[in-house]
């Protein structure tokens, strides 16, 4: 695990065997960015000729690395790209910026992050950049167990380094890399491997490290398994998960400090594999669907993250857990599933399973009586037609949306919000034969259905649905912070959301 400490030292005299610093484009070349003053002293006017001799741009994510000039303690000078001359006061480009940098400094045992980081915003975005940049899921391959695997000493740099707000942010950030970087592991753990029971296992695991020992947080943990899940009548989850020999879980945790001003539900989605069911997909469209859990994953390590930080706001979390296979006992299009509280659903396309085992735990949220229920899912194809494979769709009740989108521009993630029109409520109540049709073969607003869907089981309280489907995997190379595969999705804007929470209640 990375060391991270903070020091106002200068970058140029720092012992490390590299130090990192920023480069911003600017109209008369690149330059270097705030925090790398003294190294461009020693290089003096040889700096710029050497960038533009080395092609050096500044551009977003560009790499370079290149020995350093007397008066610099260091060996080894890594340049990373900011972007446009701004960039530097921007947290976001900055967590970019030093996720490329942990991949550029790989063969270093201590290192040294120049990058701009005078205020706990721009501090935050460093120490999270580098740890997600750096992250690799290495499980499954042999060099785990051949190379030496161990992680470097870094120093952030920060004129505001004794700041105890700088410091507290430092620390914090740790916490929510560390809960990203472990929803990352569960979303790329093969499905074979993490079955809904493998998964409410690892979830009980997790919860246990995260709870032992003096001081640590106090969180209630319980795993429904199928006979519970039929005793409490969760037809959603049951129906989902009938055509797999993995049974269906459904984990609650439960989070309660005593100076609590707030209560806050969380609710994820958690196939831990999805062939469509009857209505199966593509083969090509499965390859990636190991990651339909990526919802139940955030949920799960945001709390964690929310109680080791020790934020005044209680959490209860529900992670439904189901496999959707095909078999004679799976569910078929025209059957009809009675959801926890007794709501029929009327099914007709068993590929649109992630809202009905969101319905039974969405009912079970609304029983705590939370101030405030967000939900968390990779829900429909539809999301990622209209935003993309990085912004996430968010829709609800307006303030909690807005509220939503705020916290996680500012945890450094994309999110948009969506609309949920009147005639949505109509299609969602078109069934025939049951209360609600799951789905309705119209082409368009997909995404804004399910939303709608979804609505009818949070009993009118304020709630929000967040549809990750783009977002929570990375298909592509490295980018950023952002490295192949699972990316934690949503976990660092649970963690802010939960913080904006316990600031706003706290002065009412």
């Amino acid at each position: 695990m990375t060391s991270y400490t903070l020091s106002k030292a200068s970058p140029a005299k720092t012992r490390a065997d590299a130090v990192v610093v920023g480069v911003v484009r600017t109209e008369q070349g690149p330059r270097l960015a705030a925090g790398a003053e003294d190294v461009a002293a020693a290089y003096g006017r040889r700096l710029h000729p050497l960038l533009t001799t080395l092609g050096v741009t500044g551009d977003e994510g560009e790499t370079r690395l290149l020995p350093t000039a007397d008066g610099i303690t260091s060996p080894l000078l890594v340049l990373v790209g900011l972007g446009a001359d701004g960039a530097e006061r921007d947290p976001a480009a900055v967590r970019r910026a030093a996720g490329a940098a942990a991949r550029a400094a790989t063969n270093a045992a201590t290192v040294a992050l120049a990058l701009p980081a005078d205020d706990a915003a721009l501090v935050t975005a460093v120490v999270e950049g580098w740890a997600l940049g750096g992250y690799r899921f290495t499980a499954y391959r042999e060099e785990t167990r051949s190379e030496d695997t161990r992680a470097p000493e870094v120093v952030v740099l920060s004129a505001a380094a004794r700041r105890a707000d700088v410091q507290q942010a430092a620390t914090d950030a740790e916490v929510v890399a560390r809960a990203v970087a472990a929803t990352r592991d569960w979303v790329n753990t093969p499905p074979v491997d993490l079955t809904p029971p493998a998964f409410a296992d690892a979830v009980v695991a997790a919860h246990k490290a995260a709870t032992k020992g003096r001081g640590a947080p106090k969180v209630e943990i319980t795993v429904h398994d199928e006979t519970s899940l039929a005793e409490l009548g969760c037809g959603g989850i049951l129906g989902v998960g009938a055509g797999s020999s993995a049974p269906p879980r459904l984990v609650e945790l439960s989070y309660a400090p005593a100076d609590a001003v707030a209560h806050l539900a969380l609710v994820g989605k958690g196939i831990t594999f999805d062939s469509g069911g009857l209505s199966i997909k593509p083969g090509g469209s499965m390859t990636t669907m190991k990651c339909d859990m990526a919802g139940a994953a955030a949920v799960v390590q945001a709390t964690l993250a929310i109680a080791e930080l020790g934020l005044p706001v209680a959490v209860s979390a529900f992670a439904p857990m189901a496999e959707n296979m095909v078999s004679g006992s799976a569910t078929r299009p025209g059957d009809v599933l009675r959801i926890y509280g007794g709501t029929t659903v009327e099914v007709s396309n068993t590929d649109a399973e992630g809202r009905l085992v969101l319905a039974d735990a969405l009912v079970r949220a609304t029983e705590r009586e939370p101030d405030v229920i967000l939900d968390v899912a990779t829900l429909t194809g539809a999301m990622v037609v209209a935003l993309g494979d990085r912004i996430s769709g968010v829709m609800g009740s307006d303030d909690v949306v807005a509220d939503v989108v705020a916290a996680a521009g500012g945890a450094g993630e994309a999110m948009w919000p969506m609309p949920l029109p009147p005639e949505m409520k109509e299609r969602v109540r078109s069934s025939k034969v049951a209360d609600l049709a799951q789905h309705d073969w119209v082409r368009w607003g997909g995404g804004l259905f399910a939303g709608a869907f979804l609505r009818e089981f949070t009993d009118g309280r304020p709630w929000a649905h967040l549809d990750i489907a783009g977002p929570a995997f990375h298909s592509g190379g490295a980018t950023g912070h952002l490295t192949p595969g699972g990316t934690g999705a949503a976990v660092p804007t649970l963690v802010a959301y939960a913080r904006h929470l316990a600031a706003t209640r706290s002065t009412v």
